[in-house]
């Protein structure tokens, strides 16, 4: 491995712990290239004296020690809760800056050291404790052990009861995909033969929405394209849209019910493995990924994904749930995007900034058929 943290000239454990800090090294070597780390994240079998901000403590109950935790926190650290008395379903809680990140999964001897070792490849705690749940003992015997078997990934705990029927399904390769801020550029895109789009209007709720709303409809159908409406589920399901796209924050307040018993599709935002899961639980149409680079249209909640990830989310929901790479996608990259397995590219100002928006789709469209 190149560039990542040195693990023997680091303090991995608190106490000291060798068996677990060589576990650790032996996973990591099996993890593969990723940028490098500076994050200063320590596993703590029991508590410091003073934690850092990149501590994570380790208890087995969360009851004895409920004071204590409320001064972890405020010191920056967070607290890792495992209830393994059943290690096939056990469940372990993250409490973090303020977030509660609560799993339910199978519990391998050396999850500790994994969790150790998905941290030193870059990934957030939360993330990174989802990937330490996939992990089984032996699978550091083989050359590439990146868990990619969805069967063996935790469930998210706590969360609303999924629709009672499936959200309809979408073709499973969408292909490219803009994201557009008017009707207009709906319109205009769709007469370039694009066969998916999206209308993400910054317009608030009045009848000048309605009437965009509508004309996307009529010309979504008007050219079979699968049309997809971002944020406005009400009127996107009056307007009879093909679909709709939601973010994470919007799951709570959304009628899911009432969209997937109307026919309409539903994608879903995720940034990372947790929220992947937290989708996949209401059984989507499809999940968009990302950023998968730098993006000024849209304020992120986390870095950039990265290709190295990017292959790693399409491994992982083959064959599971359509799949949508989205954020910092130009010409330039989508050829590599697209070399990942992903089926499907939203792209934004590679469309709406274009000096030629005709020639633009058109190379774009091409992308997907080398």
């Amino acid at each position: 491995m190149t560039d990542t943290l040195q693990l023997k000239s680091r303090e991995l454990f608190w106490p000291p712990a060798d068996e677990l800090t060589a576990a650790t090294e032996r996973i990591r070597a099996r993890l593969g290239e990723w940028p490098p780390t500076h994050a200063p994240w320590r596993l703590c079998l029991t508590a410091p004296d003073a934690p850092n901000g990149g501590d994570l403590i380790v208890v087995s109950d969360a009851a004895p020690h409920l004071a204590s935790i409320a001064r972890w926190m405020t010191e920056g650290a967070g607290v890792i809760e495992a209830l393994a008395d059943n290690p096939k379903a056990a469940r372990v809680t993250l409490h973090l800056g303020g977030e509660r990140y609560a799993l339910e999964g199978e519990l391998a001897e050396d999850w500790m050291p994994a969790l150790a070792a998905f941290l030193d490849c870059g990934f957030d705690p939360h993330d990174a404790l989802v990937l330490a749940m996939a992990w089984r003992d032996g699978d550091d015997a083989q050359a590439d052990a990146w868990p990619v078997d969805i069967a063996r990934f935790p469930r998210v705990l706590g969360l609303p009861d999924a629709p009672a029927q499936p959200f309809a399904p979408c073709p499973a390769k969408l292909g490219l995909y803009p994201v557009l801020p008017t009707a207009d550029w709906v319109v205009r895109v769709l007469d370039f033969g694009v066969k998916t789009v999206q209308l993400r209007s910054k317009q608030p709720k009045s009848a000048a929405l309605n009437d965009e709303i509508a004309r996307c409809v009529a010309a979504g159908q008007r050219h079979n394209a699968q049309l997809f409406i971002n944020d406005h589920w009400r009127e996107a399901m009056a307007a009879g849209a093909y679909g709709v796209h939601l973010g994470q924050e919007d799951l709570r307040e959304a009628d899911l019910n009432a969209l997937a018993a109307s026919g309409v599709r539903l994608g879903l935002s995720t940034h990372g493995y947790f929220e992947m899961l937290t989708a996949l639980h209401f059984r989507p149409s499809y999940l968009a990924c990302g950023a998968v680079f730098a993006t000024t249209t849209k304020s992120m909640p986390t870095a950039p994904q990265g290709m190295a990830r990017l292959a790693r989310y399409v491994q992982l929901l083959d064959g599971v749930v359509p799949m949508v790479a989205i954020g910092g996608i130009d010409g330039a990259v989508l050829p590599e995007v697209l070399a990942t397995g992903a089926g499907s590219a939203a792209v934004v100002r590679a469309v709406t900034e274009a000096a030629d928006p005709a020639a633009a789709v058109a190379a774009l469209q091409n992308a997907f058929t080398q």
